[in-house]
């Protein structure tokens, strides 16, 4: 039924009612009194969604520019250094003071680090570190964002104390490295495996030097041995 009519039965039940006497009529009159309010009301509330309905579709359509962060780069190149409460780290990303400050993201744990660079020049950058040297102060430390740069700031949780690598790995890669000097076993035999190593790694004149030097080793031990 239109709204038109309902309004007519409201106006002419409103008449009625003022006419009447009788309980039993006016209480009926009433009740198609508050059903016809409500079904007015809900037309109305009807017609005003389909009005709002009509002009959102009437609206033009948000053009939306996507964005493309392309591929995901790790950052394997940085520097670091400390000082008595920081350990340093230094990632050179040029044009990364340009990228929204959101778009730099980096997540502290107490023995690691990781950092998001979001679409800068359409890639990503991630750089993860584990097993720091030492534990980090999680709430102490911070990232700054400068020219081409992102400084990353781990806080020591025991300030003054040095770092002298920065990841549990690579003290251990480098304790490797170094000649193994066994206090226990004949000083010479120490001598001859840091020798051995200095003639792997060297060149072929490093190699001619230490045969030469071996050569006459040997013969003034030879000669000693002819003396007695």
């Amino acid at each position: 039924m239109a709204s038109e009519e309902l309004q007519k039965d409201l106006e002419e039940v409103k008449v009625l009612l003022e006419k009447t006497t009788r309980k039993r009529i006016r209480d009926a009159l009433t009740a198609e009194k508050s059903k016809i309010e409500t079904e007015i009301k809900n037309k109305m509330q009807q017609k005003s969604q389909k009005k709002a309905e009509l002009l959102e579709n009437e609206k033009p359509a948000a053009v939306v520019a996507p964005i493309t962060t392309g591929y995901t780069v790790k950052i394997s190149n940085y520097g670091w250094d400390q000082s008595d409460k920081f350990v340093k780290i230094y990632i050179t990303l040029t044009g990364v003071h340009q990228v929204p400050t959101e778009n730099v993201q980096v997540h502290f744990t107490e023995r690691s680090f990781d950092l998001l660079v979001k679409n800068l020049n359409g890639k990503s950058y991630s750089m993860i570190v584990n097993n720091l040297l030492k534990p980090i102060s999680v709430e102490g430390s911070s990232k700054k964002v400068k020219t081409d740069t992102v400084l990353i700031l781990c806080r020591k949780k025991v300030e003054n104390t040095r770092w002298d690598y920065l990841t549990q790995v690579e003290k251990e890669c480098k304790e490797k490295e170094k000649p193994s000097y066994d206090t226990e076993t004949d000083p010479s035999e120490g001598l001859m495996n840091v020798l051995k190593k200095i003639y792997e790694d060297g060149d072929d004149d490093m190699k001619r030097t230490i045969n030469k030097a071996w050569v006459e080793s040997r013969e003034k031990q030879a000669k000693g041995d002819t003396e007695f």
